[in-house]
């Protein structure tokens, strides 16, 4: 009977079990994401979320406690270089699990853990949509309005130097004549 046991053995003896967490939370911290399934994902949690706890104070002690766990001496410069200072200000919760559905050899559920702060995605600031608006009629009637304002503004300086009276019958005309042909086609 497992009474009181609290922590999930994986199936595996104490030194393996040591042994595979330590190099997944090594990977975890060199590549800020990785592909696992659940049950090695919580135990993973577990483990590697007090080491970046301990990571944010930088002391020679603090280095030697993670180094202990962790093994290997690029991930514990990354963890204390990088890592410390992207969670700072967070109080606990540095990673993420996200579920990715079953493997297809043996059907266990599987899950991408990653670093909160690490993910490019979640983390792009969104710009604020503007409301999109259709100007099409607005444009081409202004800008036909300003074509007939611009012929009309030339025709009349023509038409002023010529006879300010016959203005407006000859817009007239152009405007039924223009419309006469536009019926015959």
């Amino acid at each position: 009977m497992r009474h009181g046991k609290k922590f999930n053995h994986l199936g595996r003896t104490a030194s393996h079990r040591k042994a595979m967490l330590s190099n997944m939370a090594s990977s975890l911290i060199k590549y800020k994401r990785i592909n696992t399934t659940i049950a090695k994902a919580k135990a993973l949690k577990k483990y590697v979320e007090p080491l970046i706890t301990k990571a944010k104070v930088n002391t020679t002690n603090s280095r030697r406690v993670v180094f202990k766990y962790l093994q290997d001496k690029e991930s514990v410069i990354e963890l204390f270089a990088d890592i410390a200072e992207k969670v700072a200000s967070r109080p606990g919760g540095y990673t993420r699990i996200l579920k990715i559905g079953p493997r297809l050899g043996d059907n266990a559920e599987m899950c991408v853990m990653e670093l909160v702060d690490y993910n490019e995605l979640l983390l792009e600031e969104k710009k604020p949509k503007t409301a999109k608006r259709s100007r099409r009629k607005k444009s081409r009637s202004s800008s036909s309005e300003s074509v007939v304002i611009e012929e009309a503004q030339i025709l009349t300086t023509k038409t002023e130097k010529e006879d300010p009276v016959n203005e407006v019958t000859k817009s007239e005309t152009d405007t039924s004549s223009d419309k006469e042909d536009k019926k015959i086609k």
